[in-house]
């Protein structure tokens, strides 16, 4: 047993392909004998310096440039320190692209200030104030003069996660050279992806916030937040959920570890979605892309699963004449980088070498065609998305797919009604206590940054608690597919004046389903309850989540939870389960359940105990969805 567990972002980030820079590397033979590199200060409009390395084939010829801009360090740092491999993939390193990596503003070695989710400025040429996007185009104007001869003069741009975020904040007013970009499990808006979802805060991203929250002195090779991480280190915490538990309110976080980190602070003082978090959305700036962008996602990717599906929906509606392509696979964040022979996310197995199959035929194919001589359209669907249940890749002419839209309805006796309607005489109750909160996950872990192994997990360990209702279909007579965006619509009563709701679909499997041999041996298929899709809600939000307002005791009222979208097929003899409950603990944090103004001051003594009641006539509804619940509260907030 470890005597000291880090609650530290570090581990999950390394297994990163972006933040893997931030590790001593060895030198890549491969990489040293085909490019040359050289690392350069470019000037940026307002005069801030941007440290960049540039990787240039030693083959003949006029090459593309590939560019990924990163707030995690472009280390290895010195013109004679080489990267271990170039690019999305080693194929595309093989193709022979110039490879372009940038610090952005205030971080590792670039001049500046850093700035999360940097705010867009509408326009470009002209504009003398700076964001992702000038900072973009102008790397894009200063490359083209310095590599002229060795360059085609197309650029194309990648990055996950944060990174990925940069990609699409240079998607508007974009460089005119810029012909291809894949952002890939982008950020979209921090009160819905990473740090939030639906305004409820992930208590598992607490290990993050040093990696965010401080400033650096100036241009630096070394990391400048480890004073902050060596005060999360614990003898004890050898359980996350005890852990976060014993530390109480949010307000305890600010006084013993976050006091002097900047943004944690501006996310206490802005619980709700006002124009701090408003402006920091990319996403309704997204209008007129005039090149082709491939958006990347993965089913089960618990950090950023709202910035890609809304970042490639938002571009359909405002550039319907930009080639704009998605593409979804059964990958937790950022697993299509990288290839483990097997893709299983946590206890479930879902095929061999998916991830060789996205670099070689959908990622190479797309930048290729649109960085070289490629006219038209490439060979790839509009979407190219992965079915769960069946395990197999599907292609769509159009997201979310024209099918015919299901209905789950409630009924007594735990009974879930497909395609049919529950009674509003029927009631289903249940006592949630924020000091006895429902675990996110079946086994006990650590302190851990943003937990993955979850979104498939057996359910069982839920549904056996009286805190959390639970309604299961008959065994299915033919398969049922449940395609598209997912919409709750919950009729609610709760004896207090706030409460965060949870709702899952879970694929119920048949006793004498086989067992998968990547598992430990105590892990029996037979009657498992894997988690497919789930999603957080916090009541007060239900009519704005600019302008939060508390519940009437025991009246009822509708809130309406926008889940992720799906692509899963229940098979035969598989069974549809649905939960419902009000805790989902340390991944999401607690609801007092006593309306307060702000949950990141709540005193202890603000957490009640409250009684919950659904009525029977609630449903969720699976399909094309003409709006969302959080489609239409965006628009209200705007």
């Amino acid at each position: 047993m470890k005597k000291h567990i880090l609650l530290f972002i570090g581990f999950c980030f390394l297994l990163h392909p972006s933040l893997k820079a931030q590790e001593k590397e060895d030198e890549s033979s491969y990489v040293k004998e085909n490019y040359d590199k050289e690392e350069v200060y470019i000037p940026m409009r307002d005069g801030t310096r941007l440290y960049t390395a540039i990787y240039t084939p030693k083959e003949e010829g006029k090459h593309p440039i590939m560019m990924q801009r990163t707030c995690y360090s472009i280390a290895p740092y010195g013109a004679d320190q080489y990267k271990r491999s170039l690019g999305p993939s080693k194929y595309l390193m093989e193709d022979k692209f110039i490879f372009v990596y940038q610090d952005v503003r205030g971080r590792w070695m670039s001049e500046g200030k850093f700035t999360n989710m940097t705010p867009n400025i509408p326009g470009n040429k002209h504009k003398k104030e700076a964001d992702e996007s000038s900072d973009t185009f102008d790397t894009i104007e200063w490359l083209l003069k310095h590599l002229k001869g060795k360059t085609n003069g197309k650029v194309g741009q990648w990055g996950i996660s944060y990174p990925g975020f940069y990609t699409a904040a240079a998607l508007p007013d974009a460089h005119p050279a810029l012909k291809a970009s894949s952002p890939q499990a982008p950020i979209g808006d921090f009160f819905f992806d990473d740090f939030h979802h639906n305004g409820a805060y992930l208590q598992s991203y607490t290990a993050a916030y040093p990696v965010f929250g401080y400033q650096t002195d100036g241009p630096t090779k070394e990391s400048w937040y480890n004073e902050a991480f060596a005060r999360m280190r614990t003898a004890n915490a050898i359980d996350g959920y005890d852990y976060h538990l014993e530390m109480g309110p949010l307000k305890n976080i600010t006084e013993k570890l976050h006091f002097d980190n900047e943004f944690w602070e501006q996310t206490v003082e802005h619980p709700n979605y006002d124009e701090f978090w408003q402006k920091r959305s990319i996403i309704p700036h997204l209008d007129d892309i005039d090149h082709a962008v491939m958006v990347v996602g993965g089913w089960y990717d618990a950090e950023d699963l709202y910035g890609p599906l809304n970042i490639y929906k938002t571009i359909e509606k405002t550039s319907p004449d930009a080639y704009n392509t998605i593409v979804f696979g059964p990958w937790s964040h950022g697993d299509w980088a990288r290839e483990r022979g097997i893709q299983a996310v946590n206890h479930i197995y879902f095929g061999d070498s998916l991830s060789t199959f996205y670099q070689t035929e959908i990622e190479r194919t797309f930048f290729n065609h649109f960085l070289r001589d490629g006219k038209g359209k490439p060979n790839l669907p509009e979407a190219y998305m992965f079915d769960t249940g069946l395990k197999e890749w599907q292609k769509f002419d159009v997201w979310p797919p024209q099918i015919p839209k299901n209905t789950l309805g409630f009924a007594k006796n735990g009974k879930l009604l497909i395609n049919d309607e529950g009674s509003n005489e029927d009631e289903f109750t249940y006592v949630s206590d924020p000091a006895k909160p429902v675990p996110y996950t079946s086994f006990t872990e650590s302190l851990t940054f943003t937990p993955r192994p979850y979104m498939t997990d057996d359910q069982r360990h839920a549904g056996r608690r009286p805190d959390v209702l639970v309604w299961e279909s008959d065994p299915l007579e033919e398969q049922l597919t449940l395609a598209g965006e997912i919409a709750a619509k919950l009729k609610v009563a709760i004896s207090s004046t706030d409460a965060d709701f949870i709702v899952k679909i879970i694929d119920v499997y048949p006793g004498d389903h086989e067992n998968y041999e990547h598992n430990p041996e105590n892990i029996k298929m037979g009657n498992y309850q894997q988690l497919v899709r789930a999603e957080v809600f916090r009541g007060r939000f239900r009519d704005s989540f600019a302008d939060p307002k508390p519940f009437v005791p025991n009246e009822e009222d509708e809130v309406e939870i926008a889940l992720q979208d799906i692509l899963h097929t229940f098979k035969k003899g598989h069974k549809v389960m649905v939960q419902i409950h009000s805790t989902w603990f340390p991944y999401i944090d607690r609801n007092p359940q006593k309306y307060v103004e702000n949950i990141y001051k709540a005193e202890a003594e603000d957490f009640i105990k409250a009684t919950i009641t659904v009525k029977g006539d609630s449903k969720i509804e699976i399909g094309e969805l003409e709006t969302t619940p959080q489609s239409l509260q965006l628009e209200m907030d705007k």
